[in-house]
């Protein structure tokens, strides 16, 4: 196929996607045990209200996420990614978000030079007294891949 058509053709669904009133993206959260992963318990709990389509995978630390596991959930069609973790200074392991702060920052500005928009990876702090916070965050997160549209950059052509 000639690259133009191809492209023409990826322009066209790309665009029908975005005209499509119920889509909406799926993103996947990678919560701090300790703080955030108790956040969202409390806004459960509390019945504060969030977008549904997050789904939460719960790690030991936010300094424990390997880059791989958001480049891999990019590749396997995630819209959006949510990394949170204990705010700076209350790590239950002392200095593991301090750790994954430094390795995201760089991680944007790698996923930026290979064209994946920024904002659909998203770092964000919130704590275990914070459920009407982590609902917050969510709500923008979603707002904001939202308005990014699906991800597509990983789409297996046949």
């Amino acid at each position: 196929m000639r690259p133009e058509v191809k492209k023409k053709m990826t322009e066209t669904v790309l665009e029908e996607k975005k005209l499509d009133e119920k889509w909406e993206p799926k993103i996947i959260a990678f919560l701090c045990n300790w703080c955030s992963y108790a956040g969202a318990d409390l806004a459960g709990v509390s019945r504060i209200q969030y977008p549904p389509n997050i789904r939460i995978v719960r790690v030991p630390c936010s300094g424990r996420i390997n880059p791989y596991f958001i480049i891999k959930s990019l590749t396997d069609g995630w819209d959006g990614v949510l990394i949170s973790g204990c705010h700076p200074g209350d790590c239950h392991y002392i200095s593991g978000n301090l750790v994954a702060r430094r390795r995201f920052a760089i991680l944007n500005e790698l996923l930026e030079f290979f064209g994946i928009e920024p904002g659909r990876v998203n770092f964000m702090w919130a704590s275990a007294a914070e459920g009407e916070r982590f609902a917050n965050l969510v709500k923008k997160t979603t707002k904001i891949v939202k308005e990014i549209g699906p991800n597509t950059k990983f789409q297996k052509e046949w």
